[in-house]
């Protein structure tokens, strides 16, 4: 009985490691064709100049999800600690960065 239960968890242990290889391995192409896209869209010049940052900056905001979600495995149940400190320390960039935008536009 023992035995049997164990090779389930193996078997189980297995199906659940490719499944998050799978993911990782998407998530990798998808970083790889946005990385792309946004060589293309600066070396072409297919834009107005005053697009190419925003889309620029989107893009980056896209990888930098994926990475948080899937390469640091912020997706995990375990991890709400440091995912608490990650999401803090981005709000308090986005406040610092809103307040300068403020004080040098006034």
């Amino acid at each position: 009985m023992d035995n049997t239960n164990s090779s389930k968890m193996r078997a189980y242990q297995k199906q659940k490691n490719k499944e998050e290889m799978q993911k990782h391995l998407i998530s990798f192409g998808l970083m790889i064709v946005l990385t792309i896209i946004a060589f293309a869209v600066v070396a072409t010049g297919a834009m107005d100049k005053i697009f190419v940052i925003p889309v620029l900056v989107v893009l980056a905001t896209i990888q930098v999800a994926f990475q948080f979600y899937y390469f640091m495995h912020m997706k995990d149940k375990e991890h709400g600690m440091p995912a608490t400190m990650i999401y803090g320390g981005i709000w308090a960039a986005l406040l610092t960065l809103a307040a300068l935008g403020v004080i040098s536009w006034w």
